[in-house]
């Protein structure tokens, strides 16, 4: 069965998984101006950014023989939650046979959950798959710690690139992790590549720490959101994203009983500003935020698709939020047509706005 995903962030976990199970992955290739482009033609009009670079992603995959769509759903009124069976009705009319199998939430929908997890299972014992997920999680675990590691180093390089290097030779070699002890060997080869890297020494007070709060995939998917963490990281910035694929399966795929995921914590601390669960990532954003201001973060950027309507929700409430913790937010709408020029001009100036609260809060304190 020749299988494929969204491309959302790094792959690696999606495409292990796959070929674990004895599947064939069809990796879609890495967003761009075609796959926006063929997303915007065929996606209707008022569908949000990233439905239709998901949509552009997906014909890119079944052109090069994919047979069965894996991806995830959503609900309230994001409408996310309607997008897989929007992206099979509209492929179907474009004449490509695909199935297309939507994870939802192990807590909300077990039944639909479990059935899907039967499909891809296929011939694979219980205990088979059960080794597998353990084994992707601490996978996916590694990762995500190692790119929070490359996202703080990246803003003090000598040598720019070498982060992004880095990435690209940490995915490459987990790629080949098949068991345990190949996930001590990567482990250890990855941290000294990290080591490595030769950085500039800055002082504690001239450090910029930049949250990134917003809608799940124009967070974590750097062709939608103009490379946001390597230009913060270009221009000095240390950076933390809210959302990284081990939290996401945590909160989603592992039942309450064994685990404590970190997004609740963050639902609980989202609460003074949205008290019930409106659908897509809204709560979580205000969260987010307050969990960074907490953390002593200096600044947030507020990444949403154009139109969307709980991070509009969310944008509507960050006055009051600003106003109470003493945080900047930056709110950047992206779409097909997102001009990168001009959002840099105000990223810039974004940047020079902290620094200069920083220096006057400093000079105050001395």
């Amino acid at each position: 069965m020749k299988v494929t995903f969204p491309h959302m962030g790094s792959t690696l976990v999606y495409r292990k998984l796959v070929e674990m199970l004895g599947h064939e992955a069809i990796t879609p290739p890495k967003p761009s101006q075609r796959t926006i482009d063929l997303g915007v033609k065929y996606s209707p009009e008022f569908a949000c950014f990233p439905m239709k670079v998901i949509m552009g992603s997906y014909v890119e995959a079944l052109e090069k023989g994919a047979e069965v769509i894996l991806t995830s759903g959503g609900h309230g009124p994001c409408r996310a939650g309607f997008y897989g069976e929007m992206h099979k009705r509209i492929l179907n009319n474009l004449g490509y046979e695909v199935d297309v199998w939507v994870f939802d939430s192990i807590k909300r929908d077990y039944k639909n959950f479990m059935n899907i997890v039967k499909k891809l299972k296929g011939d694979n014992s219980w205990l088979r798959l059960w080794t597998i997920l353990k084994l992707l999680y601490q996978v996916a675990k590694d990762v995500d710690g190692f790119e929070m590691q490359l996202q703080t180093k990246r803003a003090y390089e000598t040598k720019k690139g070498d982060c992004t290097r880095t990435w690209d030779k940490i995915q490459h070699i987990y790629n080949s992790v098949q068991d345990e002890k190949g996930l001590k060997e990567a482990r250890q080869q990855c941290q000294n590549l990290i080591d490595e890297i030769p950085v500039m020494i800055i002082p504690e007070d001239q450090k910029i720490r930049i949250g990134i709060v917003g809608e799940i995939y124009v967070v974590m998917e750097s062709a939608a959101n103009m490379k946001m963490e390597e230009t913060l990281g270009s221009l000095g910035c240390e950076v933390r994203r809210s959302h990284y694929i081990s939290e996401w399966i945590e909160h989603n795929m592992i039942p309450k009983a064994f685990s404590k995921s970190h997004e609740e914590e963050i639902l609980k601390k989202g609460e003074k500003y949205i008290e019930i669960k409106i659908g897509g990532h809204a709560k979580e954003t205000m969260g987010n935020i307050v969990d960074f201001h907490e953390q002593g973060f200096d600044g947030i950027i507020h990444l949403m698709p154009f139109g969307c309507l709980p991070e509009l929700v969310s944008q509507s409430i960050m006055p009051k939020l600003m106003d109470d913790l003493d945080i900047p937010v930056l709110t950047i709408a992206l779409d097909e047509q997102t001009g990168t020029s001009n959002n840099l001009t105000r990223i810039e100036a974004f940047l020079d706005l902290i620094r200069n609260k920083k220096r006057n809060r400093l000079s105050k304190v001395s």
